[in-house]
Formats: structure tokens, sequence, C-alpha cells
């Protein structure tokens, strides 16, 4: 996970500076690692009683529904509402890592959430990372320009890949934990 994190900053500096040729192959290692750490949350869906391989196809639904939705309003809004959203949005994100993060230290000591906790942090990640991908569609045509086209499909990838995640997780925690 920590190898993770300094390969998305480091990507992520590479991509903002143009070196486009040294950035695509360390956001393809990126989306590797971050598919492998997947893998282990799509296997827990898969024994999900409730949740399965539907429950995988539903959340990447959601996703592209979301998608869609998000590109119709965040391209749609004031530059008032829109800096107002993404103001919001980020205070709620930053409440959701630190949330987060305390429940992944808890765990390493054994200590896991209530269930209905869960379901509030998930359906909570879910209502962020949905408003975060309006977000995208409000400030990236205002942040990027055509050749940083690389920053910007790593914000909409780390946007909807959240998402992804916390429509799982939400879905394991409605339907039970083995």
């Amino acid at each position: 996970m920590i190898v993770e994190f300094i390969l998305f900053f480091v990507a992520q500096n590479v991509a903002e500076k143009g070196k486009n040729s040294l950035a695509l192959p360390l956001l393809a290692a990126y989306s590797l690692l971050s598919g492998y750490t997947l893998s282990g949350l799509v296997f827990v869906a898969l024994r999900t009683e409730g949740v399965g391989i539907q429950g995988i196809g539903l959340a990447a639904l959601g996703c592209g529904i979301t998608f869609i939705a998000a590109r119709q309003i965040g391209s749609n809004l004031s530059d008032t509402d829109g800096m107002a959203l993404t103001k919001t949005i980020n205070l709620g994100i930053i409440a959701l890592v630190v949330v987060v993060g305390l429940q992944f230290v808890f765990a390493l000591f054994g200590v896991y959430t209530p269930g209905w906790l869960e379901i509030g942090i998930s359906a909570l990640g879910v209502f962020l990372f949905a408003g975060a991908s309006v977000v995208d569609f409000y400030i990236l045509p205002r942040t990027y320009r055509n050749d940083q086209y690389l920053p910007a499909a790593l914000s909409m990838y780390l946007t909807y890949i959240n998402l992804f995640i916390f429509i799982l997780r939400l879905l394991i925690a409605l339907n039970g934990r083995d």
C-alpha cells in the first residue's frame, strides 16, 4: 500500500511536468498495483452471499451511470457553484481518508468496525466520490491543457476506482461479512 501511494505521487508529479514518455509507464505500473490491491476486495465480494458477480456488475454499472450524469451536471456548473462544490467535496474526502485510516489502524489491533458504522462509512464514500465525479467534470477543463491528458486521466481514474471500491464496500456491508 505504501509503494502504491509513493508510485501515485511520483507518477502525478512526472505527468504534471509534461514528461509523458516517463509518466505513462509509471501510471501503468500504478494501475497494475492498484488492480492487484483491488483484487482482494473483489475476492471478498465474490465470497459474500448476496453480492457475488452481480454486485461487482452493479458497482461497475453504478460507476458508468455516475459518469454519464456527472458529465452533464459538472459541465454545466457555474463558477460559484463549482468552486463551492469542489471545496465541500475536498473537505469531505479528507474526513473520509481520516476515518478510513483510523478504521485500518483499529483493524491492525483487532478492533473491527460494527456493521452499522461500516454501512455509514461506505455510503458516505459513495456519496463523496459521486460528488467528486461531478467536480472532475467541472475542474478538468479549467485546470488542464490539452497536452496534460495524463494527469487528467489519473484524476478521473482515482475518482472512479474509489467510487467502485466504496460501492462494493457498501454492498458487502449491507449483505454481511463472512
